[in-house]
Order: structure tokens, then C-alpha cells, then sequence
């Protein structure tokens, strides 16, 4: 039996920039290997959750870290509230904005947060609008409010939204579960370090939705 056992009541699922820019379907934008293949285990983790929660990028094509020639993707930017440039991704009414198919439509959520909609904005974790952490989202307040000690976590991508997602979760207070299945990474080398870095904060990674099961009780 583990130490950590949660009621479903007290558990939140969180579907992190589950978007078809971050997916092979977009390819020109930025597409994660098998980004694609994460909804079913999005999916599968809610049936563990009595609230789901998500969160898309919403970013303008006039944003000041839009890459180009003089600076390409993941060049430095020096910006209060950005930190390096990236190709254009996530713009609202493109394909790339939506989410993936077999996944809720917003509405249909508990709660749903809208992230980088300002031009001078590029935030990575869901909780907060900044870099410096000083304007929430309301997802921490949305899960004190209801007693929510737990969330599991999956979508795009590993290695930056996700990651910097669980370690604002855990900077909070809240229990997280990682579940592998459900996300995947950009590159190799820093998913390996993101596992890392969650794994130290306290997250609890998983393989998949199946080992919940020992942790959440109905």
C-alpha cells in the first residue's frame, strides 16, 4: 500500500497545451515527436479525477519572440516577460490553436486557462501568466477552493510547459502525478532532465494511467 492515497474527490486531471501545434500535424509550427498520440491517455487519466482542468497557448503572430532570420528558434531574448524566440505556434483560429480531436472542447472542462495572449508574453507553466510568477491563472486557486490535493498531469511538452507546470504545482503545496504516457518531449536529453527535475520536486512519475490505481480510491 502506498503512503499517498487520495480520494477521487480530492483529485484534479490536467491536460497541458494538448495542441495540435505541438504535434506532427503541424509541422511547420512546433511538432513533438508523437504528439499526437497522448489524447487517449488524457483520456484515461481523467477517469481518475473528479475535476479536469486544461490550458492552451493563444499567442498573436505580432509577438516579440516570433523567430526569424536574425533570431532563430531558441536564440536568447532579453524580455522581462520572455526569455528566447520560437516560431510562430498556437495562433487562434488556425489548426495548430485547437486542441487534439478526442479531447473535451473547453467548455466542456471544469476550468480552462488561455496562456501568452499578450505580445510580450511567453509563459511555459499553466499557473501563471509570467515568467516571474507574480500573475496567476487561477488554477491554484481553482484547486484550494475545492479542496484538491492532487493532479495528474500529461501533455505538450515534457521538457518545457509541463515540466515548469508540476514544479509550480509543487511550489504550492499540491501532490502530482506525471504520467509518462501522456506527454512526450521535445528533445531527449532535456525530457531526461525535466524527469529529473520533477522526480526531485516531489512528482511522482508514472508510466502510465494504469498505475494510478493504487494511489486514488473512489
Amino acid at each position: 500500500m502506498h503512503d499517498l492515497i487520495f480520494k477521487k474527490s480530492q483529485v484534479a486531471s490536467l491536460d497541458i497545451d494538448a495542441q495540435k501545434t505541438f504535434t506532427p500535424l503541424c509541422p511547420h509550427e512546433l511538432p513533438v515527436p508523437e504528439g499526437d498520440q497522448i489524447a487517449s491517455q488524457l483520456n484515461a487519466q481523467a477517469q481518475y479525477a473528479q475535476w479536469r482542468i486544461g490550458s492552451k497557448d493563444a499567442h498573436s503572430l505580432k509577438a516579440v519572440w516570433i523567430s526569424d532570420d536574425a533570431h532563430p528558434p531558441l536564440s536568447r531574448l532579453e524580455a522581462p516577460h520572455a526569455d528566447c524566440y520560437w516560431p510562430p505556434h498556437a495562433i487562434p483560429g488556425s489548426i495548430g490553436f485547437d486542441l487534439l480531436d478526442e479531447l473535451p472542447v473547453p467548455s466542456e472542462y471544469d476550468y480552462f486557462v488561455w496562456k501568452g495572449i499578450e505580445l510580450d508574453m511567453h509563459p511555459y507553466g499553466a499557473c501563471y501568466h509570467d515568467l516571474r510568477e507574480t500573475l496567476s491563472t487561477g488554477i491554484i486557486e481553482f484547486l484550494q477552493a475545492r479542496g484538491i490535493l492532487a493532479v495528474i498531469v500529461g501533455g505538450l511538452a515534457t521538457d518545457y510547459c509541463v515540466k515548469t507546470t508540476v514544479l509550480q504545482l509543487r511550489r504550492a503545496g499540491i501532490a502530482v502525478f506525471i504520467n509518462l504516457a501522456a506527454t512526450r518531449g521535445i528533445q531527449r536529453k532535456t525530457t531526461e532532465n525535466a524527469i529529473s527535475e520533477m522526480r526531485t520536486a516531489g512528482g511522482i512519475v508514472l508510466q502510465s494511467s494504469e498505475e494510478l490505481r493504487p494511489y486514488i480510491q473512489n
